[in-house]
């Protein structure tokens, strides 16, 4: 009987052992788990070579392949969170169809149709305009304009832990409060808010409110690091993880409806979310796209970009800010941009298209965007809107 006992333990143990291996992957289980380091210390004891180079082979990290018991998938290629300990590669910096040249490769339709929009913002754009000016001294209203979109991009304090950034003066949130969007908004308008990643997200909510404006979108910016893989952002003071994303609130002013407005705005065309390559160290750059975002979501062709650089100048734009050098705006100039029309219009083949709210149900009330109900206004697509995407 103690006989059978004891074969019949060993069989289990040798079972284990095996399903073990499998579920790791390895042949040999005592290399993989480590337990033969001091069998083989024991046998070159004599020798303090072979010792030295033992311990520097125990010191050596190989692969994370024993460390992978119990995760969902047995190939550790699959584990994006291992790999980014393991090479530095952020979990983003894997998901496909990003760009915007490929991003609607699978949908043909959503394709031509940001061409055509595309094609119709460069013919309608005017040439750039630009203003070098002391933003805390200089008062908003001598623009004497007003504007369909705003997008500011203020050098928040933030920026000099997350960036590094020390060539430029930072601006805190009271002083941003205190620009005067209020008089140079229309009165249907988007603004843009570049908030960072922190104590932002809610400070920015309260600059919307001071200026008369509805946060309508929580636009994110997911930071990849495939150009300097294993380089890590500045931490935070007391941080133990590093944040990799960056929010833009938009906010809306006036009554603005998708089912009745669309000669102002064209929704469901561009998702909440970008993914792009993070900054270089101590740069202030944002993703192109959110320009791309407010062309495509408005359009109004009255558009003002706030703590704009010299590589933020861009045709259909007005950028005004300290960091310019030099200046061309001209008021007179300006008004005759807009003199054949306000907006950009839309031809036939944009309209056929572009995605579109649903018809609101016989004896429902219509809410807003007048589909019986809330909707969000950029990133939500209707019953026969197309998908908008060709992200995973």
């Amino acid at each position: 009987m103690p006989s059978n006992l004891v074969k019949e333990l060993r069989e289990k143990s040798k079972k284990r052992k095996e399903l073990l291996k499998h579920s790791l992957g390895v042949d040999n289980l005592s290399e993989a788990l480590g337990s033969d380091v001091k069998k083989k210390k024991e046998i070159s004891h004599d020798n303090p070579d072979e010792e030295e180079q033992d311990e520097i082979k125990e010191k050596e990290f190989r692969d994370s392949t024993a460390f992978l018991k119990g995760t969902q998938s047995l190939n550790p290629h699959n584990d994006y969170s291992q790999n980014f300990v393991d090479t530095g590669q952020r979990p983003q910096n894997f998901i496909r169809d990003t760009g915007l040249t490929n991003r609607f490769e699978e949908y043909p339709k959503l394709q031509e149709l940001i061409r055509l929009k595309d094609d119709l913002i460069s013919t309608t754009a005017h040439p750039p305009m630009y203003l070098k000016c002391d933003l805390e001294n200089y008062d908003l209203k001598q623009l004497d304009n007003k504007f369909d979109v705003i997008l500011i991009e203020p050098p928040l304090e933030e920026y000099s832990r997350t960036y590094g950034v020390t060539n430029t003066k930072f601006w805190d949130w009271d002083k941003i409060m205190a620009l005067d969007i209020v008089e140079i908004s229309a009165q249907r308008s988007f603004v843009f808010l570049w908030c960072g990643s922190s104590d932002g997200l809610d400070l920015g909510r309260l600059c919307l409110q001071n200026w008369g404006f509805r946060r309508c979108e929580d636009i994110c910016w997911i930071r990849t690091n495939m150009k300097n893989k294993g380089t890590h952002s500045l931490m935070e003071p007391k941080a133990v993880l590093s944040r990799s994303k960056e929010h833009c609130l938009m906010g809306i002013k006036g009554t603005v409806r998708r089912s009745t407005d669309g000669d102002f705005i064209h929704a469901n065309v561009d998702i909440d979310l970008i993914i792009d390559e993070e900054p270089e160290h101590g740069s202030l750059d944002k993703p192109v796209e959110m320009f791309h975002i407010a062309e495509h979501f408005c359009l109004g062709k009255r558009r003002l970009n706030i703590f704009g650089r010299d590589l933020t100048i861009r045709p259909g734009w007005l950028t005004v800010g300290p960091d310019l050098s030099n200046s061309n705006y001209d008021w007179n100039k300006y008004q005759s941009y807009m003199s054949n029309g306000q907006t950009t219009g839309c031809t036939d083949r944009i309209e056929q298209l572009r995605p579109k709210s649903p018809p609101p149900k016989s004896g429902a009330r219509g809410g807003r965007g007048g589909a019986g109900g809330k909707r969000r206004i950029l990133g939500s697509g209707g019953r026969d809107a197309k998908p908008r995407t060709g992200r995973p």
